[in-house]
């Protein structure tokens, strides 16, 4: 089992999620596991996550996002994308689509191989998020070693954007 960072997200993983061979939390040098409730029904937070082009508009970590095989703005399956975080530009292909219930995407970086995937819960009151990332590599390894919470606060900042977008 590769070291999975500093913090608790390993023991908080969901058992619901759908991990493609060798991307498991286990194979992971660096993991990330984080999850919020938003005051919003599941079809508003979706939306404004598939609307990747606009996640710079309110989220401070993603720039130069891109959809490259579509011209509607919106990440569907199989949809081909572009996107910097952290300082390195990614060429991501979305995985799994279930419309206002999963979307995860391969995400290919400098010495990095990321997967990254996402479950929106409807709740009596909203929407229960859940976000979990497998990263692999050199870069991957770098960032743990650097500050080993690091994407874990940037997919936090992630999800309290995206939730103070949805309950305007």
């Amino acid at each position: 089992m590769a070291m999975l960072g500093l913090n608790d997200d390993a023991a908080k993983r969901s058992p619901d999620f759908h991990w493609p061979v060798g991307f498991s939390p286990d194979d992971a040098d660096l993991f990330a596991h984080n999850e919020i409730f938003i005051n919003a029904s599941c079809v508003a937070v979706w939306q404004h996550l598939v609307e990747a082009p606009k996640w710079p508009l309110w989220y401070s970590n993603a720039h130069d996002v891109h959809i490259l095989n579509d011209q509607t703005g919106l990440l569907q399956q199989d949809s081909k994308f572009e996107f910097s975080t952290f300082g390195m530009h990614f060429d991501a292909k979305v995985s799994e689509y279930v419309s206002n219930s999963r979307l995860a995407w391969f995400g290919k970086g400098p010495d990095v191989n990321a997967y990254h995937a996402w479950l929106f819960a409807p709740l009596a009151r909203g929407c229960q998020v859940i976000t979990e990332e497998v990263a692999k590599g050199q870069g991957a390894i770098g960032i743990r070693n650097s500050d080993p919470n690091a994407m874990h606060k940037g997919h936090e900042l992630w999800l309290t954007s995206l939730k103070q977008l949805s309950e305007r």
